[in-house]
Parts: structure tokens; C-alpha cells; sequence
């Protein structure tokens, strides 16, 4: 069997994730034979680290490289597009981190931009990315691990022995902020706490719906309308009065704050949460009520390890688990964090697709689904009124 050759493009955070999730691939031998970066000394020292044997000058160098069979794209939100689009365009699969892509402006303050802009420039940067593809007949395989997390595996197999109406579902990530300094601004980020955490749980509530429509009448059930709201809870004079240490406050001009209730075809409904103002660990979760069973996954907690420490420096560098503030007390220290959310699992489909040439379980259709609902949802909550997507759709083209 043919070794698949990826490219990373990223040396980061999520790099490392999908690293560590290529070395668990089974049945099929693959191999990132080669990584570029924006920042050369990063791409380095991660060659090094993992052992990849080569590191481009510039991603176009990588594209040209026959060797690569496809790309990872680990890079910021603002460079999938163009990414996407010179890797489809090289003949390469294309592996993206969510999301898809998104709306970036062409000023330092995007966000203050309307919505009605940035839902169209989102849809046609999409738009071009599966267009792009299936010009030279490649692969999109969008990158959401939820959908592969052992916990969504199991309520998809009791929902389809079940065979009960999904009436509701409900979906959260939230945390106490990221990091990063490109998340504070729209024109690098394409967004707030909506776009950056509330695009895992809005792909896993459409992949869900998608998931019941095939199995009950062999069509996808679809979303017909969105309604939100967003705020910036650390801009509030509450905050101010009483800031907390704890909670990244530095945002520019997004979101902090969101919450998206999703109407689909046939009635049913959706919850969508995310922020960034939640402290004592990361929040992963999905919650299906049917017409005769209830289903709840959290993604992200486990007791199967408990720890306790006086102090926070006790355990030193070894990890505990996402976003938590502090080592001391009692901590629920993760195993296999990875692989609860999916992320070795999410690899060995897409190299299976690349390898079979059969179509990965979340494509660049669904990325674009949720590229759609996110804008639609921002457009929401400026104009605060609900949102026909049909009539949205005709709107722009009319």
C-alpha cells in the first residue's frame, strides 16, 4: 500500500495535535514528510522535534514538491482560503482546521464592519475553496473533531438503534479565553468567541441533523434559520468594577460572548453556546432530546484519574487537562485528552479517504454549512431578528 504524504503548513498548537494524531493512524502507512511555517525558526525546531524531513522556504515550494500527496492547513483562519484554493489548484488534498474559512475585512478594525458584508464575502471565499477542489477532483477533509470523539460515536449509534425523533440538541465550548493574540482581532481571527468556539459545536449539530435525515430518508435534514445574540461580557462596567484575573479581557472588536438558536427543515431546534468568560476547564458538550431518549456526551470531563495537590507547582509541567487555572486542590487529569475529542480518530478517517478515494465523513460541504450558520448567525445578532437563510440566499443573488 502507497505511504500518503502529507504537508503541514503551521507549526503551532493544533500542529502538534495533528501530529501526535498521525502517529496513532492504523491499517495505512502515512507520513508528514514535510512542514512550512510563517515563522521559519518554528517550522525548524517542530522538524526537529518530530523528525519531519523537510522544511520548505515557502508553502508554493511545498505545493510544487510531487512527493506531497496532501496539505494540512494548521495555519491562522485569514490564510485558509488562499491555502485551500493554491493547494487544490497543485492537484493536493486538502486536510483543514476549522473553520473552512471565514470573513476578514481589509481594515484593522473588521469587526465593526456590517454583517450583510461579511456573510457574502464568507460564502464566496467558501465557495471558491469547493470549487477549487472539484476542479482538480481532490479531497476536502474538514477538520472537526467533535464529530469523531468516542462520546458522539456512541450517541450516534444509540440514536440510529433508537429510532426517535431528534426534537432538540444542544451544544457547548466555552473556556476562559485563548491566548493567542490574532483572537482579538476580526481581521485575523474572521471573528469572536461565535466563529473561534462556537464553530465546533455548530458543525457537531448540523453533522447530527445530517446524521439523522440519512438514516431516516437518505437526505441530510438542513438548517432554515438562525437567531443570536453576542456581547462583551469583560467590556461590561460589572467587569470593570470587579475584573477578574483569570479572564482574558483584551478583545478588540469581537465577541466574547454567544449564544445561536438553529431552526431546521423539519422544525426542530438547536442551542448553540459559546464564551469565553467560563472558568474551571474547558466545556465540550452535546445534549440530544428525542421523542424517546435523552443523550448527554461531555467531551472534555473524566474522573478515570483524580489528583490532589497542595500546592500549584507540585506536579510541575505535567499536564492536567484544557484551561484549567490552577494544579492545586483536586484536578481530574486527562489520560488521553486527543483522543476523547477525536483527534486521532478525525485523522485516520481523512488518510483513509485520501488513500480509498472515498469521500471523508466531514467534507467541505458541511465546513461550508457551518461557515453559512456562523455569518447568518453574526447578521442575526447585529440586525436582532431572525434569519431565513433561503431568503438570504435570494436576497444576495437577486
Amino acid at each position: 500500500m502507497k505511504k500518503v504524504k502529507i504537508g503541514m503548513v503551521g507549526a503551532g498548537f493544533v500542529s502538534k495535535i495533528h501530529m501526535d494524531a498521525y502517529e496513532k493512524v492504523v491499517g495505512i502507512p502515512v507520513e508528514v514528510a514535510g512542514i512550512v511555517s510563517g515563522t521559519p525558526a518554528k517550522a525548524e525546531a517542530f522538524a526537529k522535534e518530530y523528525g519531519i524531513p523537510r522544511v520548505y522556504r515557502d508553502y508554493r515550494e511545498m505545493l510544487d514538491d510531487g512527493d506531497i500527496d496532501a496539505v494540512d492547513i494548521c495555519a491562522p483562519n485569514r490564510a485558509h482560503r488562499q491555502l485551500c484554493v493554491d493547494a487544490a489548484d497543485a492537484g493536493k488534498h486538502i486536510i483543514c482546521e476549522k473553520p473552512l474559512t471565514g470573513a476578514f475585512g481589509d481594515v484593522r478594525e473588521a469587526g465593526r464592519l456590517p454583517r450583510i458584508d461579511m456573510y457574502k464575502e464568507a460564502m464566496e471565499s467558501a465557495d471558491s475553496i469547493l470549487a477549487a477542489a472539484k476542479r482538480s477532483g481532490v479531497k476536502v477533509c474538514y477538520a472537526e473533531d467533535f464529530i469523531y470523539a468516542p462520546p458522539v460515536l456512541k450517541a450516534k449509534r444509540l440514536l440510529k438503534q433508537s429510532g426517535g425523533a431528534v426534537l432538540e440538541i444542544r451544544s457547548e465550548e466555552s473556556h476562559s479565553g485563548s491566548h493567542a493574540a490574532y483572537s482579538r482581532r476580526w481581521d485575523l481571527a474572521g471573528g469572536g468567541s461565535l466563529m473561534r468556539l462556537g464553530s465546533h459545536p455548530m458543525g457537531l449539530v448540523l453533522h447530527i441533523k445530517h446524521f439523522e435525515g440519512q438514516i431516516k430518508d437518505g437526505k441530510p435534514i438542513g438548517l432554515k434559520s438562525v437567531m443570536a445574540d453576542v456581547g462583551n461580557l469583560t467590556h461590561t462596567d460589572a467587569f470593570k468594577k470587579n475584573p477578574g484575573k483569570w479572564l482574558v479581557s483584551e478583545w478588540e472588536d469581537v465577541e466574547d460572548w454567544s449564544t445561536v438558536v438553529l431552526t431546521f427543515e423539519d422544525g426542530t431546534k438547536a442551542l448553540v453556546l459559546s464564551n469565553d468568560t467560563t472558568m474551571g476547564g474547558i466545556v465540550n458538550t452535546l445534549e440530544v432530546y428525542t421523542t424517546n431518549s435523552v443523550i448527554k456526551c461531555n467531551m472534555a470531563a473524566n474522573d478515570t484519574v483524580r489528583a490532589h495537590a497542595p500546592e500549584n507547582e507540585t506536579f510541575k509541567d505535567e499536564y492536567i487537562s484544557e484551561k484549567i487555572q490552577t494544579k492545586a486542590g483536586w484536578t481530574f487529569p486527562s489520560p488521553d485528552e486527543d483522543w476523547m475529542r477525536g483527534y486521532p480518530q478525525e485523522m485516520q478517517d481523512f488518510v483513509e479517504a485520501i488513500s480509498y478515494g472515498r469521500d471523508p465523513v466531514y467534507d467541505g460541504e458541511l465546513g461550508r454549512q457551518v461557515v453559512r450558520a456562523m455569518y447568518a448567525a453574526n447578521l442575526s445578532a447585529e440586525q436582532g431578528r431572525r434569519i431565513d437563510l433561503a431568503q438570504l440566499d435570494a436576497s444576495i443573488k437577486a
